[in-house]
């Protein structure tokens, strides 16, 4: 058998030519280290996160690996939900039963307010104006096969537009880093080939990539100081300012994490020289996604960003999203098809999410959290979940658990009634009845 950390590592693994990508493999692999470590006598705590990205969109995680991760962290439920990509969903939910945990899944889309009072707003996308993410929760089983096919043209059109930046990152890099093969260098990052998407972020992964093998070929020809000098090597090279911990980080040979934090520099600082906005194909119209997300038997969800200052994960520079408008956008995401509003506590201040929490229980929307963990530096941990103010979010994911249960027999029987908004007096009982189904769903036999 091999050894622990082998079969670990593992866990990552794509297996091209099998039918299931290695998802059978990784399974049996979860399965060898519950026998045989002491992963299942992990204790449990009481956080819970359903909103962690695998290798279908952007992470260091196959499914399996994010349920051996979320056991060892104590969490009781894990949920994958991965942009554009509903790929992660059935090894995902195979992979949390293993290790005795809960299990959700979703997908992030984003859409387009056109046609709205927010088509020229920047809502909660950097990069765009008009634009919005969003996440379909709580998919049923019967339904994924339906979002699967919903997304094919989506990733086609993304495809294009990501061979266009490509093209137009190559015009700026070419003389100092030589040029970046999009078929060579970024879609093997991915897990395309089975169903999952290519992002921006896969693009910055190979620069970032790129730029540690140009730095070691000048440390092998004596024109280098090993990369202690990244920092300025991008203020020379990209025009990029680094500083403090960032810098430190990015020029530390021994940091495992630096490939991302890298990648997070870029993000923030780079992406809107090469970035070229999508078209209407890629981000379909907002009521169309949310209709069809409701007829799948998923809940619609609004991903509230707010104001950044400083941003926790370092991929966000300080700029101003939704909270100008707020109280105008709240009021009308029901009409425009929403159902629940997602925010994520370690973003925002306290008195951000307060007023969210108020807007929400006036206008009817039920709470969901969860941290999208998309880097090997985040933590599985998100200790804000368990302060006073956020415990009833741990009920809402238990209920988004209960709500897969139900609408996978019965796909009308969810916490909405089917196509339609239900009674806003009524949403919390609901989520403590939806919530008790999940827990009694739970394959450690419970969940509280």
């Amino acid at each position: 058998m091999a050894t622990n950390s082998t079969t670990i590592e593992a866990l990552e693994e794509y297996k091209p030519h099998a039918e299931d990508g290695g998802a059978t493999e990784r399974l049996a692999l979860l399965r060898d280290l519950a026998e045989t470590t002491d992963l299942l006598a992990s204790p449990f705590g009481a956080e819970v996160n359903n909103h962690v990205h695998t290798r279908y969109s952007f992470s260091p995680y196959s499914p399996a690996a994010v349920a051996y991760h979320a056991r060892r962290a104590g969490l009781r439920v894990v949920g994958s939900v991965d942009h554009e990509s509903i790929g992660a969903a059935g090894e995902m939910k195979r992979a949390a039963a293993v290790v005795g945990m809960g299990a959700t899944v979703g997908c992030e889309i984003r859409v387009s307010f056109a046609g709205t009072a927010f088509e020229d707003r920047r809502l909660n996308n950097p990069d765009t104006v008009g634009n919005a993410y969003m996440v379909l929760h709580g998919v049923p089983e019967p339904s994924i096969s339906a979002l699967a096919r919903r997304l094919v043209p989506i990733n086609a059109a993304r495809e294009t537009r990501n061979r266009r930046q490509v093209a137009k990152l190559n015009a700026i890099i070419r003389d100092s880093l030589g040029e970046i093969d999009y078929d060579r260098d970024v879609r093997p990052l991915s897990w395309a080939a089975q169903g999952g998407s290519v992002t921006e972020r896969h693009i910055l992964y190979a620069l970032a990539q790129r730029v540690y093998d140009v730095l070691q070929k000048r440390v092998v020809h004596g024109r280098g100081r090993r990369t202690e000098e990244t920092g300025q090597f991008l203020e020379d090279v990209l025009g990029i300012s680094t500083g403090g911990a960032v810098r430190t980080r990015i020029g530390d040979e021994d940091n495992p994490h630096r490939l991302y934090d890298l990648l997070g520099v870029f993000k923030a600082e780079f992406v809107p020289r090469f970035f070229i906005q999508p078209d209407g194909t890629e981000c379909p119209p907002v009521t169309e996604i949310t209709a069809f997300g409701r007829e799948l038997g998923a809940i619609p969800a609004y991903a509230y960003l707010g104001d950044v200052g400083e941003s926790p994960t370092g991929d966000k520079k300080a700029q101003h999203f939704e909270d100008a408008y707020l109280d105008e956008l709240f009021a009308a995401l029901p009409a425009l098809g929403y159902r629940a509003i997602t925010y994520m506590p370690p973003r925002n201040t306290l008195e951000q999410l307060q007023r969210v929490q108020a807007l929400a229980a006036e206008h009817g929307l039920m709470e969901i959290s969860g941290v999208d963990i998309n880097s090997s530096r985040q933590s599985f941990h998100c200790p804000e979940v368990l302060q006073e103010e956020f415990r009833h979010l741990t009920e809402s994911t238990w209920a988004l658990v209960g709500h897969e249960v139900a609408t996978s027999v019965d796909i009308t029987a969810g916490l909405f009634l089917h196509n339609d908004r239900g009674v806003p007096g009524d949403l919390q009982e609901r989520i403590r009845r939806f919530a008790a189904t999940g827990k009694q769903s739970a394959p450690s036999g419970e969940g509280a």
